[in-house]
């Protein structure tokens, strides 16, 4: 009962946002008596828990093991998901795909879904693919902002739609203006179609909100002729 108790307290943390702490509190969790429901509990949550702090390898491991117990549909689809999302960021395109195709053939549909396999392909150059992944999830949603940017910054990226390409990141900043990553792409969508001035404000703002950001920082360094 107390194992229970330690395992109901972190997953309040992990509810609360609390990563670390609710991490500390799993950790602390004795699995033995605990029944399969129970072991499947407690690796769906350390997973996310170590996926929040950027763990990345022990989140595999723990996220792996639910998706092979497959007790829940929807948490095997979350925790594709996230291996996705995992393998994505750490440049692992290929085995993302993999992931996210298993859903595609289990029936699963999401604009997440979509937007996630579009970036794995744009990440394995492979921009028409990448293209058509980011249609598809505005077709289920118009105003999903991270499709429209994608979509937006590959269409101007590789002059393939300049004008529509610009709308789609002028879209995605009047969403969400304190994306760093939208101030960005409209910044480069500007240079593509020849306004600098335009490009380097936006790029400056974009610069000033994630100065750390290594995209950004080369786009700057183009837009100013300084490559």
């Amino acid at each position: 009962m107390a194992d229970s108790g330690t395992l109901k307290e972190g997953i309040r943390l992990y509810r609360l946002k609390r990563w670390e702490l609710a991490l500390k509190e799993l950790l602390l969790v004795n699995a033995e008596k605990f029944d399969e429901d129970e072991h499947a509990e407690l690796s769906y949550y350390l997973g996310l828990c170590y996926t929040k702090v950027g763990k990345y390898n022990d989140a595999l491991l723990y996220l792996e093991q639910v998706v092979t117990a497959g007790r829940d549909p929807l948490r095997v689809y979350q925790c594709r998901m996230t291996l996705a999302y995992i393998y994505v960021i750490t440049r692992r395109s290929k085995m993302a795909e993999f992931e996210l195709n298993r859903l595609v053939a289990g029936g699963f549909e999401s604009v997440q879904l979509y937007t996630t396999l579009a970036f794995s392909a744009w990440l394995q150059k492979q921009p028409k693919k990448a293209i058509e992944l980011y249609e598809k999830a505005l077709e289920l949603d118009e105003n999903n902002t991270t499709a429209m940017n994608g979509l937006g910054f590959i269409l101007v990226d590789t002059d393939m739609d300049l004008l529509r390409g610009l709308r789609l990141c002028r879209r995605a900043v009047d969403r969400k203006p304190q994306s760093a990553a939208y101030l960005d792409s409209l910044g480069w969508a500007y240079f593509k179609c020849g306004d600098l001035l335009e490009a380097r404000t936006w790029l400056r703002r974009a610069l000033d909100m994630a100065p750390q950001e290594a995209e950004i920082r080369n786009h700057m360094r183009i837009v100013m002729g300084e490559t």
